[in-house]
């Protein structure tokens, strides 16, 4: 677990591949799994045993989405917590990139295993948001979608503070050139090169843009995904012909 500081009164942190109950290949140790997500043939109970395991270490139950890569907010409340605090909690909130809630006691996850984790919290304002921000996310404007979402529920930009979590990195994502060129023509942020010298995207340079042009300073992880072996990545994994897990960003109000 990789704890982040939004504020007083809010708790944040990125999961990491560790910690949990599934087998390789959605174990990044010799120990369990903590993979969060439904969608990679995982068993299903040993995923409600991580996202328990999750909802533990938060002290709040955990609300996850159904993720398309687009830019739909869902907004989550009293009703959404008391189903996610059932025993048989729902696989999914519904189809959106983002979540956002004024709920004290209900906890927001993005998940991700190379996409960008975004967490965001203004904590005199008391709301939170998380959002899922790939290649398409962050072309959709997912970042700018959830800090509306934030600021129609009284947040100041700023006051909002945000983390930008593990993802794989400009020097590890390579894309076709015409790719590149496309995604930096809207945010020039994410022009990169790999360190074999071919067209790469920097997903996470360009969320900080894209919040800082909202006047929103972020605390930046530094862990690339496809670099680090205590780290999910779906590029490691389709290179080696396997699957991995999801690991997630985490917050709540407490």
């Amino acid at each position: 677990m990789h704890p982040v500081d939004l504020g007083d009164g809010v708790r944040a942190f990125f999961t990491t591949g560790a910690g949990g109950v599934s087998p390789a290949p959605w174990a990044t140790s010799d120990g369990g799994g903590l993979n969060l997500g439904l969608n990679v043939s995982d068993d299903a109970a040993r995923v409600a045993t991580n996202r328990s395991l999750a909802a533990e270490r938060l002290g709040a139950p955990v609300a996850f989405a159904t993720q398309v890569h687009g830019d739909a907010v869902l907004e989550l409340g009293a009703p959404e917590r008391a189903l996610w605090a059932a025993d048989h909690p729902p696989a999914s909130a519904g189809e959106g990139d983002a979540l956002v809630t004024a709920e004290r006691g209900l906890g927001l996850g993005v998940l991700v295993a190379d996409c960008v984790p975004v967490l965001l919290a203004d904590p005199e304002a008391r709301v939170v948001g998380v959002a899922h921000a790939g290649r398409k996310g962050v072309l959709a404007g997912v970042v700018h979608r959830v800090l509306d979402a934030l600021v129609a529920r009284g947040a100041d930009p700023a006051r909002v503070r945000a983390a930008v979590g593990p993802a794989v990195c400009g020097r590890c994502y390579e894309v076709p050139g015409a790719m590149r060129d496309e995604v930096a023509a809207v945010v020039p942020e994410t022009f990169a090169t790999t360190d074999a010298g071919t067209p790469g995207l920097d997903l996470p340079s360009g969320v900080v843009a894209q919040l800082a042009a909202r006047g929103v300073t972020a605390i930046r992880v530094e862990r690339c995904t496809l670099e680090d072996p205590e780290l999910f990545s779906h590029r490691r994994a389709s290179a080696a012909g396997t699957t991995t897990g999801r690991q997630a960003g985490i917050i709540a109000l407490i």
